[in-house]
C-alpha cells in the first residue's frame, strides 16, 4: 500500500473555538486498533463532546466516538473507549502545568491524517464569557455583511 502525502481531515471541533479562546496548539499521535483506522479512513469519528485528561504522566482523550468498522466482527472496539494520545513527556508536563491554572482546559480541535498517521490537534483554551461570544457573533455578522456589499458591488458594474 502506497503512502498518500499531504494532509486529509477527519473531523472538526468547531464548538470548541466558539466556547474557548485557543491558546496554543499541540499535535499528539493516536494509539488506535486496526478496526478504528479503516474506520477513520472511511471519515466515521465525532469529537464534539469529548475531552482531554491527563493523568499519571499520560494523557488521553475521552467521548471520541469512532463508528464500528463495518467489516470488523468481532475485531471491533468499543466506539467510545478511552484513548492515550502519544505525546513527548516533556511536552506532556508542560501542559499539565499550564492547564492547573484556573479557567485553563485541554480540548481537542481536530483529527486529521498526516501522511499515513492519525493526528490530533489539541489546544490549551480558556473559556469564553457570554459577551465574549456574543462579540465574536457580531463580528462575524459585520463582516458577512461587508463581504456581501462587496460583492453586490461587483455584480452591478
Amino acid at each position: 500500500m502506497a503512502k498518500q502525502k499531504g494532509m486529509k481531515l477527519i473531523a472538526n471541533n468547531k464548538k470548541a473555538r466558539h466556547d474557548y479562546f485557543i491558546e496554543e496548539t499541540y499535535e499528539a499521535g493516536i494509539a488506535l486498533h486496526g478496526t478504528e483506522v479503516k474506520s477513520l479512513r472511511l471519515g466515521q469519528c465525532s469529537i464534539k463532546e469529548s475531552f482531554i485528561s491527563i493523568d499519571k504522566g499520560e494523557i488521553f482523550i475521552h467521548r471520541m466516538h469512532i463508528n464500528p468498522y463495518e467489516k470488523g466482527n468481532i475485531f471491533n472496539k468499543d466506539p467510545l473507549r478511552v484513548k492515550k494520545l502519544l505525546m513527548h513527556k516533556q511536552e506532556i508536563y508542560r501542559l499539565d502545568a499550564k492547564a492547573q491554572i484556573k479557567g485553563y482546559t485541554i480540548v481537542p480541535l481536530r483529527v486529521y491524517f498526516k501522511d499515513s498517521l492519525v493526528k490530533v490537534e489539541i489546544g490549551l483554551a480558556k473559556g469564553k464569557k457570554l459577551y465574549d461570544k456574543r462579540q465574536d457573533i457580531a463580528a462575524r455578522d459585520a463582516k458577512r455583511d461587508v463581504d456581501r456589499a462587496i460583492k453586490a458591488s461587483r455584480n452591478q458594474y
